[in-house]
């Protein structure tokens, strides 16, 4: 008999649960999985919050590069976002590829109206392989409207290169350098991800409305790196969902350092996947699977 031995939860017990964060992700697809939409959705569940989502473009892509990007109108978008917002409260948001300005337009009518307690925005505007996912009038929207709608903005250096019309940064003095200028486009938080640096480490700079410092972290010996900004943004996005809107400083920079050693975890176990032939994805399950 096995009477006893699995016995469902009570009512009351289940009512007393803590609520889960929601999260949602306003990014392109990735038919591989790794990056994108598909990818924000795996570091946000893997961080234990709801995941929901608006698509804004259809990307034909793998691990080896992209093939073709189709745009959702603006118009759809704003139907999507609004009827979730309408149903699920938000905590935080990820925004990642905006194709134009009038979908960057459309995000700011409905996010600065309907406001989530967290807003972090990866300025998505170069692939991996290098192609670049977005036209110039998007990349001035970008810089113009959805920076300063950020709590959080995570650049990697050609963004960043490209949010400022400048060179991309070769060394760290190099990246100090940059700071000031993504500073004044008036997001809050700067996490300027230095991955594209030499050399065997993998340093982040992190502005914060006060001061800067470096996170510092070995780099992975990996070619696994596809979807790694997205993973990381995702990732903030996911800490700060357990923040309340009033936190503190010191509580957003351990959100962003919580957030930073998570991803290097996913990165060192992402030899197990084993998928595509080009650059694969980091390991979002690593610590389930």
């Amino acid at each position: 008999m096995l009477s006893g031995v699995f016995r469902l939860q009570d009512d009351a017990s289940m009512s007393t649960s803590p609520r889960i964060p929601h999260t949602l992700t306003i990014a392109g697809s990735d038919p591989s999985g790794g990056a994108g939409l598909q990818g924000d959705i795996k570091t946000l569940s893997a961080l234990g919050t709801y995941a929901t989502n608006v698509i804004t473009a259809v990307i034909a892509q793998n691990t080896r590069g992209v093939a073709m990007v189709h745009p959702v109108p603006a118009e759809v978008i704003r139907e999507q976002l609004d009827n979730l917002l309408d149903d699920v409260a938000i905590d935080a948001v990820k925004i990642g590829m905006v194709a134009s300005r009038e979908v960057a337009e459309t995000l700011y009518d409905v996010l600065s109206k309907r406001r989530p307690r967290w807003i972090v925005l990866d300025p998505v505007m170069v692939a991996k392989s290098g192609d670049i996912l977005v036209d110039a009038e998007g990349i001035r929207a970008v810089r113009e409207i959805l920076v300063p709608l950020a709590d959080v903005i995570t650049p990697n250096l050609p963004e960043a290169a490209v949010l400022l019309d400048g060179g991309v940064p070769e060394t760290p003095d190099a990246m100090e350098a940059m700071l000031p200028g993504l500073q004044a486009l008036k997001a809050p938080y700067v996490v300027l991800k230095g991955g594209h640096l030499a050399g065997s480490a993998c340093p982040d700079l992190l502005a914060t409305p006060t001061d800067s410092a470096w996170l510092p972290a070995p780099r992975v010996a990996t070619d696994n790196l596809h979807g790694t900004g997205c993973a990381l943004s995702s990732a903030i996005a996911a800490e700060l969902s357990r923040l309340p809107a009033d936190a503190s400083q010191a509580d957003i920079v351990g959100a962003i350092g919580d957030a930073k050693r998570w991803l290097h975890a996913a990165l060192e176990a992402s030899h197990r996947l084993q998928i595509g032939q080009g650059r694969g994805p980091v390991h979002h399950f690593h610590a389930w699977w």
